[in-house]
């Protein structure tokens, strides 16, 4: 099910967030509204933290079931407080990189991440080492900023209104999910700012409609039962069908 939400007086719920299968972070404050989290997500830790003293945690930090990856501004206090509320197995690591809103420039789900092109090789390779994905670097709708204009969970993703069908095609054969272009908010493409979703669950900005609110319920699959079956299976699935989806990508340059 997907709920509406504010931080405060604002509507970004995907700055002051981040949403996965096995935590959730978000930044100290929210009032009343934001309680929603706690109440909604009981079987997984609601951490409240801060990022290099700053609370737009969801833009600052990129992650999945995983592992967690925070800038290298982040503080050693901030970073222990994180790791010793995470449940065990999780990674974090700090990554030195001059893109460092890593929210912006990295989406993920558990298996595949699209990142901004610029992004440099090291930090690549931290990111497949931490989140255990394969990654491929990837504009949307002509911006680098993927992480801004995407949401993805292991069951969907949307994307900014104007993606060409061609590019939704495409952006769907590397997340492996059904995908389609939306908006949160009221009409605002900027979804990765305006909404936060796992496999079961999403938050979206009060300003949402009831139209908008349908497509995600709808792309992302919340009011089905979760799949049953061995995780794994599905992950191996995808690294094959990724090296298909890159030979291809290839193959027409």
């Amino acid at each position: 099910m997907a709920f509406r939400t504010q931080f405060e007086n604002s509507n970004e719920i995907g700055v002051f967030s981040k949403l996965t299968n096995t935590y959730c972070l978000v930044a100290h404050g929210g009032a009343e509204h934001f309680r929603v989290f706690d109440a909604e997500l009981p079987d997984i830790p609601v951490i409240r933290c801060t990022v290099n003293g700053s609370r737009i945690v969801g833009r600052m930090t990129a992650g999945n079931k995983r592992g967690l990856l925070l800038p290298v501004t982040a503080t050693d206090q901030e970073m222990q407080h994180i790791v010793n509320s995470l449940p065990d197995g999780v990674i974090v690591r700090r990554i030195e990189e001059r893109l460092s809103a890593l929210g912006n420039v990295i989406v993920c789900n558990d298996h595949v991440a699209v990142v901004h092109p610029d992004l440099d090789r090291e930090s690549i390779e931290i990111i497949k080492d931490t989140l255990g994905v394969e990654v491929l670097r990837h504009t949307i709708a002509g911006n680098a900023l993927v992480g801004s204009y995407c949401v993805v969970s292991n069951r969907g993703a949307l994307v900014h209104p104007q993606t060409p069908v061609e590019e939704q095609d495409e952006l769907s054969s590397i997340f492996q999910v059904p995908l389609c272009a939306g908006t949160v908010n009221r009409g605002s493409d900027v979804i990765g700012a305006g909404m936060v979703v796992n496999d079961w669950t999403a938050f979206c900005g009060l300003d949402t409609t009831a139209t908008e609110i349908s497509v995600v319920e709808n792309i992302f699959k919340l009011s089905e039962p979760l799949p049953e079956g061995p995780d794994d299976m599905l992950c191996d699935q995808t690294g094959a069908k990724m090296a298909d989806v890159h030979k291809a990508i290839i193959d027409s340059l």
